[in-house]
């Protein structure tokens, strides 16, 4: 099978890509600078700079990982709109080709596995969260829904669709660890405000077999939680990985100090949900690392 990456050069996509070209298909991934992130990926990938360049080489699946990194930057209106635009451009890219092909009567990829984030559902509390509740809206949830919305015309073409809202990405080497680690293994991590947010999470193996397991179910459309059967709230995952470090947890961040620091962006650190992956489990998937105990012994 061919399949078509966008931000195939990112902590997930470079090991999805590495999965995939393990298991004998072939790679085809979208990067604005192909000559740089050349040594991230494995050595048969095709590298190209947009979507419309595979226009000849059309793909049998899309998987859409692309977007700014949402907690790289303060929340300006100017960065806001980064985040969006770098997001919806990217998807727009992959319903353009498929138009493209369509046009042209070639075959159409036959699914698109869409990136979207937890912060779909913005602020849910402590109430537990599966693909049918509602959202409250901030700008977390507007943001993932007009990424979600860019890709639905896709829909219309014949195209299968599932749409994964991921929760927070657990691994060595990047991800949500690579600024956590360093403070925890001086045994300064503690808890970020109350500690009694949610934090949706899964390991980086488990996302990547969810978005092949997405490929493969044919019958499978929609959105799809991606994150671990068992979410902690911040106060047990600081305790955790404090525990795992054999580090005391014992500086606390107080609320007032992450909102003068990164003003509306604090609410990626004090806000949460209980989000269950119900459809995944639903339909079979099964998780390697269900607990944060068993990831974490993997990672560490």
């Amino acid at each position: 099978m061919r399949v078509l990456v966008t931000g195939g050069s990112g902590f997930v996509g470079q090991r999805l890509c590495r999965q995939l070209a393990e298991q004998g298909h072939e790679v085809q991934v979208v990067s604005r600078s192909p000559h740089q992130v050349r040594d991230r990926l494995p050595s048969n990938c095709d590298i190209r700079d947009s979507a419309q360049a595979f226009i000849e080489s059309p793909p049998d699946a899309l998987v859409n990982l692309a977007g700014e990194p949402i907690a790289a930057k303060r929340w300006s209106e100017a960065q806001k709109a980064k985040l969006i635009n770098s997001r919806v451009a990217a998807t727009q890219q992959l319903v353009a080709l498929c138009e493209q092909l369509k046009a042209n009567g070639q075959p159409l990829p036959k699914v698109m596995v869409s990136g979207s984030a937890m912060g779909y559902y913005g602020d849910q509390g402590k109430r537990v969260v599966t693909e049918e509740t509602m959202p409250n809206d901030e700008f977390a949830h507007r943001l993932c829904k007009q990424w979600e919305a860019a890709a639905k015309p896709i829909e219309a073409m014949g195209v299968r669709l599932a749409i994964v809202r991921i929760g927070l990405v657990l691994e060595a080497g990047g991800g949500s660890l690579e600024k956590m680690l360093p403070p925890f293994k001086m045994g300064l991590g503690g808890r970020f405000g109350s500690g009694e947010q949610f934090m949706p999470w899964i390991h980086r193996d488990d996302l990547v077999a969810a978005i092949l397991f997405l490929i493969d179910q044919e019958g499978l459309s929609g959105a799809f939680n991606g994150s671990a059967p068992h979410p902690v709230t911040n106060a047990t995952f600081t305790k955790t990985l404090a525990s795992h470090l054999n580090r005391p947890a014992i500086f606390p961040v107080p609320a007032f100090v992450l909102k003068a620091g990164f003003g509306e962006m604090s609410r990626l650190l004090l806000t949460g949900a209980d989000m269950r992956p119900a459809r995944l489990e639903e339909a079979g998937f099964s998780f390697q690392y269900p607990t944060l105990d068993k990831a974490l012994e993997a990672i560490l």
